[in-house]
C-alpha cells in the first residue's frame, strides 16, 4: 500500500501544504490549470526559498494582481492607519452587537472594505452595501497565522456555501477533487457555526471564501489526488503558541476555528509564540488524513518540503511529506478473527466411529477438528475432540457431536485466532497435477505443502511411491518461485 506521511512539526497551512505537493513532485502545470479553471482571477508563484538552512518549496497565490499580504503586516498597517480611519469616516453601525437571525453572520461585524494599499499608506473607505473587510474576524478568516496570507485589495461581499459550492462544481477537475474541496469548505463552516452558535449556511467566508483560501483548497485536494496513494497519514500537530490579534480581541493559539477542527487530533506545543496551525491547514487535514500516527514503516520513494512564510531562528518552519510503500507491521498485520471452540470428554465410543465423527465435523464446515488422548475418571482411557468452527456452525456441529457420540455435553467458548492467507496452487508432475496448499503472511510466502489426497491417487493410480510424488511436488513450486 502506498502511503504519504504529513510531518507536521512546524504545523500546516495551505500555502505550506501546496509547496510540499510541487516538492514531491505533483505537477505546478497541474496546479496553475487547476487555478484556471476556478476563473476567479487568480495565478500562483512558485519558488524555493530556505528556512533555517532547509530548501523548500514556496507556493503564492495572486489574486488581481496583487500578492496576498502575511497576517501580521496586515494588521501593522491597519493599526498604522486606525487613527486615519476614525477621523475621515464614521461608523455607521455599533461594534459587537448581537448577531440576528435573519443576517448573515460574517457581514454584522464591520462596514468598512479594505482598500489596495501602498507600500506606505493602507485606505480603509466607507465600504458598499454587502462589503466588509476581509481580516476584521480571524474566525471567518481562516488565513489567519504565520503561514497563510492575506489580500489588501477589496473583496466583495463574503461567499456563502452555496456559492462555493457553485464555483467548486463548475470547475474542470475531478468529481474525487471536487468532493473533497467543498467537504473542506464544509468543515470550516460547520466549525464557524458552532463557534458563533448559527447555522452553516449563515456563514459568509470573507477569508475562506475569498481568492488566495479558494486556490490552497482545492489545489490541494487536486494535488492529494495526483499523489497516486492509497492513504494520508498525519503526525501531531505543532500548534504554536502564544497569542493571536483579532477583530474581537486577543486569542490563544490555537484560535478558536483551528482547536474545533482539530478535535480527536494529537497535538502539542514546541514553545514558539506563533500560531502555526492555522484553520485552512486544519481543515485539510481533516478532509484528507485518515489517521494520526508516529512515522510509519515505510520504503520511503520521495520526500517533499514546503515553507511556511517566515524564517524562524534555530527551527526550519516548513512542513514536510514523504510518500512511499507501507511496510508490513509484522503480526500486527495479520488478520484476526473470533472462532469458537467446541470440546467434549469421550470414553465409550468405538474409535473407528471417532475417525468418521471427525470427518464428518470437517465436511459439515468446521474448521479443524481433532482428538487428544487423555485419561478420565475411574482410570478410563478416553479421548478429548476439539473442533474448531465459524460462530454461525457451532450449532449444527454441537448438534451432530450429540448424534453421532456418546458424549453427554459439549462445551463451548470464543477465541481469537490470527490465521495466515492461503490459497491453492496447482503444479504438474510427471503423473499429474497436484495441488499444493500456500500460506503466506503480508504478501510473503511462509510456508507450502501438497495435498495428502492428490499425492495418495496419483501414488496409487500410477504404483509410484507417495513420498516420491510429494517431494516432485514440491520441487516444481520451489523452482517456479525463484
Amino acid at each position: 500500500m502506498r502511503i504519504a506521511y504529513l510531518d507536521c512539526f512546524s504545523g500546516i497551512s495551505g500555502d505550506m501544504f501546496l509547496g510540499a505537493l510541487v516538492d514531491a513532485g505533483v505537477s505546478t502545470q497541474l496546479l496553475e490549470q487547476t487555478v484556471a479553471a476556478l476563473n476567479i482571477g487568480a495565478r500562483l508563484e512558485i519558488s524555493r526559498v530556505q528556512r533555517n538552512g532547509i530548501s523548500a518549496t514556496k507556493v503564492d497565490v495572486y489574486a488581481q494582481g496583487e500578492k496576498d499580504l502575511p497576517r501580521e503586516v496586515y494588521w501593522e498597517q491597519k493599526a498604522a492607519h486606525s487613527s486615519h480611519d476614525h477621523t475621515s469616516t464614521e461608523h455607521t453601525h455599533e461594534h459587537g452587537r448581537a448577531h440576528t437571525s435573519s443576517e448573515p453572520v460574517a457581514l454584522l461585524e464591520h462596514n468598512y472594505a479594505l482598500q489596495s494599499p501602498t507600500p506606505s499608506r493602507l485606505e480603509l473607505k466607507p465600504a458598499q452595501h454587502g462589503k466588509s473587510p476581509r481580516m476584521e474576524n480571524p474566525e471567518f478568516a481562516p488565513h489567519s497565522g504565520e503561514h497563510e496570507h492575506h489580500h489588501s485589495h477589496s473583496h466583495e461581499h463574503g461567499r456563502g456555501l452555496n456559492e462555493i459550492r457553485g464555483i467548486i462544481g463548475n470547475a474542470a477537475i475531478s468529481e474525487i477533487a471536487k468532493k473533497t474541496a467543498i467537504s473542506t469548505f464544509e468543515a470550516l463552516g460547520t466549525a464557524e457555526a458552532k463557534i458563533h452558535d448559527t447555522d452553516i449556511e449563515k456563514i459568509h467566508f470573507h477569508e475562506v471564501g475569498a481568492v488566495d483560501a479558494m486556490v490552497d483548497i482545492v489545489c490541494a485536494a487536486v494535488g492529494a489526488e495526483a499523489l497516486g496513494v492509497d492513504e494520508i497519514v498525519c503526525s501531531p500537530l505543532n500548534v504554536g503558541g502564544g497569542t493571536v490579534k483579532c477583530a474581537h480581541g486577543i486569542f490563544p493559539v490555537p484560535a478558536p476555528a483551528t482547536l474545533e477542527l482539530l478535535k480527536d487530533a494529537p497535538v502539542y506545543s514546541s514553545g514558539i509564540q506563533a500560531e502555526l496551525v492555522t484553520p485552512t491547514g486544519a481543515a485539510i487535514v481533516k478532509s484528507l488524513a485518515k489517521r494520526f500516527a508516529p512515522f510509519p514503516r515505510m520504503k520511503v520513494e520521495k520526500t517533499g518540503y514546503g515553507a511556511g512564510t517566515r524564517d524562524f531562528s534555530g527551527h526550519a518552519n516548513v512542513l514536510r511529506l514523504t510518500i512511499g510503500e507501507a511496510q508490513p507491521e509484522f503480526a500486527s498485520e495479520i488478520p484476526q478473527q473470533t472462532i469458537t471452540v467446541l470440546e467434549a470428554n469421550i470414553d465409550d465410543l468405538n474409535p473407528q466411529v471417532f475417525g468418521y465423527v471427525m470427518d464428518r465435523l470437517l465436511e459439515e464446515g468446521a474448521l479443524d477438528a481433532f482428538g487428544v488422548p487423555v485419561q478420565m475418571k475411574k482410570n478410563r482411557p478416553g479421548m478429548l475432540l476439539t473442533v474448531l468452527c465459524q460462530s454461525d456452525d457451532a450449532s449444527k456441529l454441537t448438534h451432530l457431536i450429540f448424534t453421532e457420540t456418546t458424549t453427554l455435553g459439549v462445551r463451548q467458548r470464543q477465541e481469537k485466532r490470527q490465521a495466515l492467507a492461503r490459497e491453492w496452487v496447482t503444479v504438474a508432475t510427471r503423473w499429474g497435477d497436484v495441488r499444493l496448499k500456500v500460506a503466506s503472511m503480508n504478501g510473503t510466502v511462509t510456508n507450502f505443502a501438497p495435498e495428502y489426497e492428490d499425492c495418495r491417487r496419483i501414488a496409487s493410480e500410477r504404483h509410484v511411491p507417495l513420498k516420491s510424488v510429494m517431494q516432485e511436488a514440491l520441487q516444481i513450486y520451489a523452482n517456479s518461485q525463484r
